[in-house]
């Protein structure tokens, strides 16, 4: 049967784009299926920032009338400009098990970023390291974080054969929170909080977490500065992830550290896991998804780490086990002990080697493709 690439440009084609996971994984044990509201949005111009730097084209693939693949096009202005590369993303691309739309999907895609004026495609990715990133190529077997994604184990022959090859890789780790953590660590958090200022902060309540938001997300930029696939974040893509990622946050599990100048020094972000809840859900609010992730964040029974920061400068002083001592206690008081970490750098040796002081596995890994146009 013919294949029919349309692009999305009303209504029907971008309700297309975002339902298509839900078919495609709808017998897949393992999906988290994201929120369709958030997915909307993310995707539209009035309601997501990233489009003031962004040029972004969606593709749908039919058969026989129904939709069977998808894929986007972004061009990122400030990506680009870090570089100093005309290097073009493809985003989203999700598909059945067959060569053909796979192939005529990323023509499609790659034509475009060509007439563009790219001379690279990289992929899977999103808007921002914030955003979609990398395609799961090992791990199929364990449940994903709702910061992370699960892909259709296919997809990397289909990736080979379409004649992408490797840029980097995301690991992620599943780390087990001991009962008691050695008295060591604790006199060594003394020592550095006495030695450098350091005043670690805990919160109990949103409202008390609400002076630092944006605070954060600077540091964010400044800690994430050097790393693949990171730009600077504009005050309003700031807002955007504030007003996204904040409602959801238990406060107990968010922790910062300030210096002596009263200045944060570094962050640290988890949430009790939400995945099962999330599948719960199926991607809907209504009419009982709220109530399935609220008893997920009221009562955990594991937690995934979102997001660790810390200022450059200070990266060698103990910032980062100052922040998992609290996050430990906290997890501790609610019996949690199994830990997600959502995708870290294969280069980053830094950040992979915090977790070298606990029980850990390395389980999973995501993929970032390159292809010359």
């Amino acid at each position: 049967m013919s294949i029919v690439i349309k692009e999305v440009n009303n209504k029907k084609t971008l309700n297309d784009f975002v339902n298509l996971p839900y078919s495609l994984y709808k017998n897949e044990a393992n999906w988290v299926p994201p929120m369709k509201k958030e997915e909307l949005h993310a995707l539209i111009a009035e309601k997501n920032p990233a489009f003031e730097f962004s040029k972004v084209k969606l593709w749908v693939a039919y058969q026989n009338n129904k939709c069977v693949g998808r894929i986007g096009g972004i061009i990122n202005s400030l990506w680009i400009e870090k570089k100093g590369e005309n290097i073009g993303r493809f985003t989203r691309p999700e598909f059945i098990d067959d060569a053909e739309v796979s192939r005529l999907l990323f023509q499609t895609a790659e034509q475009w970023l060509k007439e563009e004026g790219m001379v690279e495609a990289q992929g899977p990715l999103g808007f921002s390291n914030l955003d979609h990133q990398g395609c799961l190529i090992e791990g199929h077997d364990w449940l994903p974080s709702v910061a992370s994604d699960y892909h259709m184990a296919y997809y990397q022959e289909h990736y080979n054969a379409l004649g992408y090859e490797k840029e980097i890789d995301w690991l992620e780790f599943r780390l087990t929170f001991p009962d008691e953590l050695p008295e060591k660590s604790f006199k060594v958090a003394n020592m550095l909080i006495k030695r450098y200022g350091f005043k670690p902060q805990n919160f109990t309540s949103s409202k008390e977490l609400e002076p630092y938001k944006e605070k954060i997300f600077n540091l964010f930029n400044k800690a994430f500065a050097e790393l693949f696939g990171t730009f600077k974040l504009p005050e309003k893509m700031i807002q955007f992830y504030i007003n996204k990622y904040f409602p959801i946050l238990n406060p107990r599990y968010v922790k910062i550290i300030l210096d002596k100048e009263d200045e944060l020094a570094g962050f640290i972000i988890a949430l009790p896991s939400l995945s099962k809840a999330m599948q719960k859900a199926k991607g809907k609010i209504f009419p009982f998804g709220w109530w399935h992730i609220m008893q997920a964040l009221k009562k955990p029974k594991e937690m995934d780490l979102l997001l660790t920061g810390v200022k450059p400068e200070l990266q060698k002083q103990g910032v980062v086990s100052l922040l998992m001592n609290d996050l430990w206690k906290t997890a501790n008081e609610d019996g949690v002990k199994k830990v997600e970490t959502t995708g870290m750098l294969e280069n980053n040796h830094v950040a992979i080697q915090m977790w070298k002081s606990f029980d850990h596995i390395q389980h999973k890994r995501k993929r970032c493709y390159k292809k010359a146009l």
